[in-house]
Order: C-alpha cells, then structure tokens, then sequence
C-alpha cells in the first residue's frame, strides 16, 4: 500500500523497538500481530513478502498471500509482524482515498508502504481494491511517562578496568628539631564517580523518563550495590555523585629532615549489563510493561593507599610545620 507520506512508526522508533518483522521459521514466533477476518470468520496474521504486506492462516498452509496488482500472490518465504510482550498498543486507524494517519505501520522503512486492512483485499485468487475506505494500521503515541525499575545487574558478568594510580592530594612533614619525630595525621579527598546506563530500546521523545536503581559501587575489591535512588533518565546523561575518600598514617621524621606523603588511588572503569522493566502509561490511562536490557557503565575511586617519598634534608633554620596541598 503506497500511500501518502506521514510521521510513521519507524520515524519514531529505532531497530530495537518491541515491534519488528521476524523471518518466518515454520512456527508463529510469540507475539505474532492477529487480525480479526470477519469475512471468513477466522484469525489471520500479518505478514509480508519484500514490502508487500499481506496475512497468514494456518489453514491455508505456510503462505504469506498478499496482493500484487490484480492478482493474489502466496508466497513461502516471508516475515511475521511481531509486538514482543504485546508492548506496543496497536490500532486499526480509517484512512480514504490515498491518505493514512499519522504513526502508521510500515512494511518497509525505505518506502511510503503501509500495513493496511482491505485497501487492496486478497480474496480468492483475486484483488479487491477499496479506493474510499480502508483502515492502516498504527502505533499509539499518547505515551504520558515512562518508568525503569527493578534492575537487576548481572555482576558476574563485569568487565572491570584498573587504571594506573594517581595522586589524590600530598602533605609534607617539616623536621627542623634535633631529634626525630613521629607525626599522626589524616589526609581526605573528595572525588566525582560517574555513572550512566546504556538502554538496548530507545525511550520515546519528548517523554518523561523515570529511572529507578541501585548504583553499583567496589568496596574491598568486590561489586556492591547502594540503595536505590530515582533520577529523571535521558539518553547520555551521567549521574555524578561525591565520595570522601579518607586514610590515617604515622611517620617517623629524621632530626632536620622534610618527608612528603602522597594519598593515592587506582580508578576502575566498570561495565556491567543489566536488565529491567519499562512501563509505559498513555494519556488514556493504559499500562504497558516489557523487559530491556542495558549496560552499566562507571567510573570509580578504590584502593586509596598512602605512599612515602625519599625525605630530603632541611635547609637551616625551617621550624617544624605540616602543610598539606591540594
């Protein structure tokens, strides 16, 4: 069916949506889109052959028939339109004389083709062409908000990086007395861990998006998850959170002598995958619910460690100090 052009719904969605045509494989796959025929009072299902759409029955065997000029074409080889987890609120939307609504099917994204009911009928070996009223199939996009949550992170499936260490704050130890000293002192440093989630479907545009999850964390060499927090979600945003990192040390000064103490860390680079549920709720107060995978991505301060560099003699005259820079 070429019709006129519209925002469709491949406009809207990506290749990972929750509607997709499948290959057929000799079976219905799960989620295979129906249509009432009251025609012949039966249930077929939405099917195409190239960017020809056209319907399966069972009873017919395995064929896609769909229309082609003034005939009827079945066909062996074809795809099956497929809601995963009925995600989608699909609707049956009146168009007339060449016209479709907005947010309509496609059954290719090149073209301006459209899954349609009795535009063009296949009936017995013939076609049927409706030219003032047929009906186009389409996608609901009244969604209000969208909701992520019960994430569940697959921990043993992380791929930690550890990065070479670096300095997070130094102190240096004045010595000028004539006896040694030893010196108690603690060093902190606050650091920004980074966060973000990375979704295998994209969320609609212009919608709110809710996100809620645990954050995980390394604590002692091992993965842990925080309580869960609830941020509003977009695509490439970063939560940014501050952490106190804190260590106590005592060191021995040799009698005229300056020692400096360097706080260090290592950074990990962690990526772990996840899943989780979206629910969606639209303007007329419907619910929709699927599972979406993702993958974790943070970078995190661990390991914090003190370490002594060579003490170096005083010139004369410097009293005993402790500064600290940072």
């Amino acid at each position: 069916m070429i019709l006129s052009q519209v925002n469709s719904y491949v406009d809207v969605f990506d290749k990972n949506s929750k509607l997709r045509w499948e290959n057929w494989l000799g079976y219905l796959p799960n989620g295979s889109v129906s249509i009432y025929n009251n025609y012949d009072d039966r249930i077929d299902y939405v099917c195409k052959v190239g960017c020809h759409s056209g319907f399966y029955n069972p009873r017919k065997g395995p064929f896609c028939h769909y229309p082609y000029y003034s005939k009827v074409i079945k066909d062996r080889s074809f795809e099956v339109l497929v809601n995963e987890d009925d995600f989608e609120i699909l609707e049956w939307k009146k168009g007339s004389s060449g016209s479709v609504p907005e947010y309509s099917v496609r059954s290719c994204s090149s073209d301006e083709i459209y899954v349609d009911k009795c535009f063009y009928l296949p009936w017995e070996g013939d076609e049927y062409w409706y030219k003032v009223s047929y009906e186009v199939l389409t996608t609901n996009m009244g969604v209000s908000r969208e909701l992520i949550s019960d994430v569940k992170y697959n921990i043993e499936q992380a791929k930690i990086l550890k990065k070479p260490p670096k300095v997070l704050k130094r102190s240096t130890i004045n010595n000028a007395n004539c006896d040694p000293v030893s010196k108690t002192t603690t060093l902190s440093k606050t650091t920004l861990e980074t966060n973000s989630w990375g979704l295998s479907v994209s969320l609609m545009i212009g919608v709110r998006a809710t996100f809620e999850t645990g954050i995980p964390f390394l604590a002692e060499g091992k993965l842990d998850i925080t309580l869960e927090i609830m941020f509003q979600y977009s695509k490439g945003k970063s939560v940014t959170e501050e952490s106190t990192h804190s260590v106590s040390f005592t060191i021995n000064v040799p009698p005229n002598h300056r020692c400096t103490v360097k706080m260090m860390s290592y950074s990990y680079d962690t990526k772990i995958p996840f899943t989780a549920r979206l629910k969606r709720t639209y303007r007329n107060g419907k619910t929709k619910s699927t599972t979406i995978s993702g993958t974790y991505h943070g970078v995190h301060t661990a390991d914090v460690y003190v370490e002594v560099e060579r003490c170096e003699p005083l010139p004369n005259g410097i009293i005993t100090t402790i500064r600290i820079k940072i």
